[in-house]
């Protein structure tokens, strides 16, 4: 069956039994998240649902049908998402499927969080830690990485990712560096390709769609009153957003399908910088470098 811009969470897994596979779930708290953990959960999967604290992680995986497991991740703060990593991998359990869903989107104000911006932090080293913690688990079952990026990527500095420039020192632009950080989970994706390369462990990135989440919630700017206008037109529901997420992580369809970029439920176009081989190769070592102390 072929899925497009308007197929749900629910319609691209209807068939599917994930009885005894394990999902790891970043941001489950809300949005995308929230239904991907009651989609997932609703065909057996068990969710390990991870958000900013654990009272959000117990609220939201109580109301939840299904097995699930709730764990605090704050991704801004590496020693918390250590914390996470090692207390899922003492779980003993292979990991089928790690989505890393969670995200904030171009904040007005400047922050930095491990001496860079906010969104960098968050968005790719956050996740980027996390994923270094649950490689082995993830290999165990020969699982499925799935990450989230954006078509807002292609906003990126013109240089991709600018090296020189992390800590927003000399200057700021909320919706560029918003679009660095998901070139930099797009990139992720594309660096995992080799590294896994005779695993049996697939990795992909995907654009979720344009969806009003708790995502925007600092967001402003251009950007969004043009969302607004046109809400009607562009913007999807949350369980359409949901979809493609869980396609990539759960359809037989892309078994064995690695290094991607989807949308609306198929392979998109996506900018040049993550085809650089150097570019992607350099962003994996400096956020080694970045998080080695966590590792």
């Amino acid at each position: 069956m072929t899925f497009n811009k308007r197929s749900t969470a629910d319609q691209v897994t209807e068939d599917l039994d994930l009885s005894g596979q394990v999902a790891v779930i970043t941001g489950v708290n809300s949005g995308l998240g929230l239904e991907t953990m009651r989609v997932l959960a609703a065909r057996g999967a068990h969710i390990i649902g991870l958000a900013r604290t654990l009272e959000k992680a117990n609220e939201a995986c109580a109301g939840i049908d299904g097995e699930t497991t709730p764990l605090a991740c704050e991704l801004s703060d590496l020693a918390s998402v250590r914390e996470c990593g090692l207390a899922i991998k003492a779980m003993g359990v292979p990991i089928d499927m790690l989505i890393l869903n969670a995200g904030i989107m171009a904040p007005r104000e400047l922050t930095l969080a491990n001496g860079v911006e906010m969104q960098f932090a968050t968005n790719h080293l956050g996740h980027f830690l996390l994923l270094q913690h649950l490689l082995e688990p993830v290999k165990q079952a020969k699982g499925r990485i799935v990450i989230l990026s954006s078509a807002a990527h292609m906003t990126s500095n013109r240089r991709g990712i600018d090296f020189d420039n992390l800590d927003a020192g000399l200057g700021y632009d909320a919706w560029r560096f918003y679009g660095q950080s998901k070139l930099a989970n797009l990139m992720t994706a594309k660096a995992l390709v080799k590294r896994l390369e005779g695993t049996g462990v697939t990795a992909n990135a995907l654009h979720p769609g344009i969806i009003r989440t708790n995502l925007g919630r600092d967001a402003g700017g251009f950007l969004i009153r043009f969302i607004s206008i046109f809400a009607g037109l562009i913007e999807k529901t949350i369980p359409q957003g949901s979809a493609t997420q869980c396609y990539v992580a759960a359809h037989p369809d892309l078994d064995g399908v690695t290094g991607e970029y989807f949308s609306d439920c198929k392979r998109a176009s996506y900018s040049k910088h993550a085809d650089n081989e150097e570019l992607v190769e350099r962003l994996w070592q400096e956020s080694e470098k970045m998080v080695a102390e966590y590792l």
